[in-house]
C-alpha cells in the first residue's frame, strides 16, 4: 500500500523527493502518514478536501484488509 500512496502524491506534488509515507500498525487498524514539503500541502489536501479524499477511497480499494484503513497527512509546524 506504501508505494502506492508514494507513486499517486510525487505526481501531484512539485517536490516530491519530499515525499515521505510512514505506517504504523495498530490493533484495528493501519495509518499511513503522509509528510511532504511544506508548499505541496494544498495540492495533495485539494480544494474543499477533494484530493485528499480520492486518494483515501483509492487506498480503501485497493487495501482489502479486515482493518480499517487511515490516510493522515502530517503538517509540519
Amino acid at each position: 500500500m506504501k508505494p502506492l500512496i508514494e507513486t499517486i502524491v510525487k505526481a501531484l506534488v512539485d517536490h516530491p523527493e519530499a515525499v515521505a509515507v510512514e505506517t504504523r500498525e495498530e490493533e484495528t487498524a493501519v495509518i499511513y502518514e503522509l509528510s511532504m514539503h511544506d508548499d505541496d500541502i494544498g495540492k495533495v489536501i485539494g480544494k474543499q478536501g477533494r484530493t485528499i479524499h480520492a486518494i483515501r477511497t483509492v487506498v480503501y480499494a485497493a487495501a482489502g484488509s479486515p482493518k480499517r484503513v487511515i490516510v493522515h497527512v502530517k503538517e509540519k509546524g
